[in-house]
């Protein structure tokens, strides 16, 4: 199984933004968690991180014929791009949400999601693990 995982803004800036909300982590470390992670149920994870709106919807683009599953967390553009949404609802494969933090449990503008109606599964608040379970699903989707 081939899975896209695709980090959008300010997620390159992992360890340093708000370790008390996100954690120590940098970014390549949860890359290399992702793609061990993968790798232990017989996946391949291709990891990328853009604060470039225009380069995330590039990538789901590319994932279209290229992936089997798409995981996607992108960060504030959960709550209001549109175009992500549009581009996301053009990939015939599973796509899961995940995000670091529980966004339902911080500042209200962060409690609506254009990605929710997409996604056909979501994890949130578990931190990096969080990734590892929507692999775990992925996987149990395909057995």
């Amino acid at each position: 199984m081939r899975v896209t995982v695709l980090n959008g803004v300010n997620l390159g800036m992992l360890g340093a933004r708000e370790p008390e909300v996100y954690g120590t982590l940098t970014h390549a470390e949860l890359t290399q968690r992702i793609q061990a992670w993968a790798g232990e149920r017989g996946q391949r994870a291709d990891v990328r991180q853009t604060d470039c709106e225009g380069e995330y919807v590039r990538a789901i683009h590319a994932a279209c014929g290229e992936a089997d599953a798409v995981i996607v967390n992108p960060g504030a553009w959960t709550h209001y791009s549109w175009a992500i949404r549009d581009a996301l609802a053009i990939l015939p494969v599973p796509v899961v949400e995940v995000h670091l933090s529980e966004p339902l449990e911080r500042e209200p503008w962060r409690h609506h999601s254009v990605v929710a109606e997409i996604a056909s599964a979501r994890f949130a608040g578990m931190g990096a693990d969080g990734y590892r379970a929507a692999l775990d699903w992925l996987q149990e989707r395909a057995a």
